[in-house]
């Protein structure tokens, strides 16, 4: 029994010290003679060993990159640079698509890292990429073998070898020659032949010399090297480094292999024996070149497909830049806008380019090349019919100049589509900034001023201008707010021109449910009175802040029947905003409300014109002495509250909840 058990002992002893001794040598060296059959080597998608034993890091695809690396990190000693040696040596071969043309190359390399995810091939041979070559941290020693010149790189030529140090700008190149021996001539090699190439890479630390050298398969290691390289790679390398093989392709390819390798990193390399290695497969034959008619077939081909191409591009340009105009416009040049500079102004017409939308179209925000902000309006239109009368009227209110009117600069006409173009106003609708819950409440100030610059500009419209401009649409959500927070009136697209002393011809009844005057219900006929009723409803709701018309339960209230209630109660100022927290001249207050109530009376004659307004604002007028009990203000909110005869009051109010812009042909 102890006979067996010490024959055990020995048996795992001899075996263990054969296993302690081979580790030891794979630590040191390594050689690969008879191909790579058994090798396990660290190998990319690309790169694959052949059934003979062929290491073959790329094809002929384009733009990519093989690795193969020795699966286990050497340990050089880097503490002292005398004691840092090394060598190495292997046969490469480069087997172009053509007898002409191949590329990129191939390259040894020592590094501290297996990951060359980021590298990119072509004349960076997949070992850096723009940003990292020539940092001193990526600590890489390379020996390139390169087909193509590189001018970013400094390539010397298309046919050369390089030592590179953290970059594939090499510190030291030559052209691929090689020393015969004895006769000492130098004699040309062509990296790309095809052909089997040897090479030896030697580092001395000691002298710290890197030397390599080249040579065609089967002859004696040439005594004078291609390249001596004085280096100090002890401040390059670290302690524990992989060696490896990268090869890149770029435009132009080529396949490249690896026949054998030997390697040791404390002495001189293993000669690897050229009668054992892998055959390189032959050159692929070039094809024979198209004939004469074939080439002009491709010719005339490619070129017909490029006029198509050409053509469509231009149609779908055309077309997203499309407008409809007539020679009667050439006359409005300067008003008219070109569509493309109003696409490209709004972005598109993007979404977050929207400020603002309605009943009859969009609002986008613009900036012209020359900086200027605009605000442009986009309205849908379904025929031509009045379209030039329409066109005459928008260029002649281009043509309205008052500071309490949003300039009106231009238009755009596509098919089925009207485009208007103003100036912006940075801080929007007075709608909004009325009812808002965020912004802080407009003060008494503010709201008089916006008041009375209204009526300045309807004044202007209407009996200052060279023709009368009848608005229709007067309302919080068509004044505009500039910077200093100045009310402006805007949206001219429901406005109608006729000359003073004359009628207007309009039959059409366009506004908003709120501000529309009973005869305009009645007659769908606009005229300034119209107007001043619209304004004195929007006189009310700034004061009050509260809408014409509001639902409430089941049932409505009338702005002027609860202003009204308020004045009976005791006093009209009651019926103020009460976001203003009492905050406000009195005096003014009731003038607003007594003078909307006027401006708001369903007979027109009794209504003020707008210069009458404007005195009373000003304090150069004193408004009629009228008691809320009279019988006059009895017969005034009896109109009112009968004011949209001729329609159904349920459907009325419930436009109105929405407050939506409502046009009505009236029969």
């Amino acid at each position: 029994m102890a006979e067996a058990l010490r024959s055990v002992y020995f048996w795992l002893f001899f075996n263990l010290s054969i296993i302690f001794l081979c580790s030891s040598q794979n630590e040191n060296e390594f050689i690969y003679n008879n191909g790579f059959h058994e090798a396990n080597l660290q190998l990319d998608e690309i790169s694959i060993i052949h059934h003979d034993g062929l290491l073959q890091l790329t094809n002929t695809s384009k733009r990519q990159a093989g690795h193969a690396l020795y699966p286990f990190p050497f340990k050089l000693n880097t503490s002292s640079a005398e004691s840092l040696s090394f060598s190495t040596n292997f046969v490469f071969a480069i087997v172009p698509e053509s007898d002409k043309i191949g590329g990129h190359g191939i390259a040894f390399f020592i590094s501290p890292s297996m990951d060359f995810s980021k590298a990119v091939p072509s004349s960076y041979l997949g070992l850096f990429n723009t940003t990292e070559n020539g940092l001193p941290e990526k600590q890489i020693l390379a020996v390139e073998f390169d087909t193509v010149q590189s001018p970013e790189l400094h390539d010397i030529n298309g046919n050369h070898v390089g030592i590179d140090v953290n970059s594939l700008v090499s510190k030291d190149s030559a052209t691929a020659t090689y020393y015969s021996n004895g006769e000492g001539k130098k004699k040309s090699l062509m990296l790309m032949s095809g052909d089997p190439i040897e090479a030896w890479i030697d580092y001395d630390g000691g002298e710290k010399l890197l030397n390599v050298t080249i040579s065609p398969i089967g002859i004696t290691k040439p005594e004078r090297p291609l390249l001596s390289t004085p280096l100090n790679l002890s401040d390059v390398l670290l302690d524990s480094m992989y060696v490896g093989f990268s090869a890149a392709t770029g435009e132009i390819t080529s396949d490249q292999y690896v026949l054998g390798w030997s390697f040791n990193r404390s002495g001189q390399a293993q000669n690897l024996d050229a009668s054992k290695l892998p055959p390189v497969p032959a050159k692929k034959k070039a094809s024979k070149k198209p004939g004469v008619l074939v080439i002009a077939l491709i010719v005339i081909g490619v070129a017909q497909l490029l006029i198509v191409v050409i053509v469509a591009a231009y149609i779908v340009w055309k077309k997203k830049y499309e407008e409809v105009c007539e020679d009667w416009e050439k006359e409005y040049g300067p008003q008219r806008f070109p569509y493309k500079n109003l696409y490209n102004a709004t972005k598109g017409f993007k979404d977050k380019e929207l400020i603002g939308k309605g009943g009859f179209g969009k609002v986008y925000r613009g900036v012209l090349p020359s900086n200027e902000q605009i605000a442009v309006k986009r309205v849908s239109h379904d025929s031509k019919q009045g379209m030039k009368e329409f066109v005459a009227e928008i260029v002649s209110m281009g043509r309205l100049r008052h500071r309490n009117l949003v300039q009106l600069r231009g238009y755009c006409r596509r098919k089925g589509e009207f485009i208007l173009v103003y100036d912006y106003m940075p801080n929007g609708s007075l709608e909004k900034v009325l009812y808002s819950n965020t912004e802080q409440p407009l003060n008494w100030f503010q709201r008089f001023r916006i008041i009375r610059g209204i009526a300045s500009g309807l004044l202007y419209l209407h009996e200052e201008w060279e023709q009368v401009v009848i608005h229709r649409d007067i309302k919080p959500g068509n004044v505009l707010l500039d910077a200093e927070l100045n009310g402006r009136l805007s949206d001219f697209g429901l406005a109608k021109l006729y000359d003073h002393g004359s009628n207007p011809q309009t039959t059409n009844l366009l506004g908003t449910v709120g501000y529309l005057a009973p005869e305009l219900i009645r007659t769908g006929k606009a005229t300034t009175a119209t107007d001043v009723f619209a304004f004195g409803a929007f006189m009310l709701e700034v004061a009050c802040g509260r809408r014409p018309i509001e639902q409430q339960g089941d049932g409505v209230v009338g702005l002027v029947e609860w202003i009204t209630n308020c004045w009976r109660g005791g006093a009209i100022i009651d019926a103020s905003d009460w976001r203003l927290e009492g905050i406000y001249s009195e005096e003014h207050m009731e003038l607003v409300l007594k003078l909307g109530l006027f401006c708001s009376h369903p007979n027109p004659a009794a209504r003020p014109n707008m210069r009458q307004v404007m005195q009373y604002l000003d304090g150069d007028a004193t408004l009629p002495d009228i008691s809320p009990d009279s019988s006059s203000i009895e017969v005034f909110i009896t109109s009112n509250e009968a004011s949209n005869s001729g329609m159904s009051f349920p459907s009325l109010f419930e436009i109105s909840s929405s407050n939506q812009t409502m046009s009505i042909s009236n029969s």
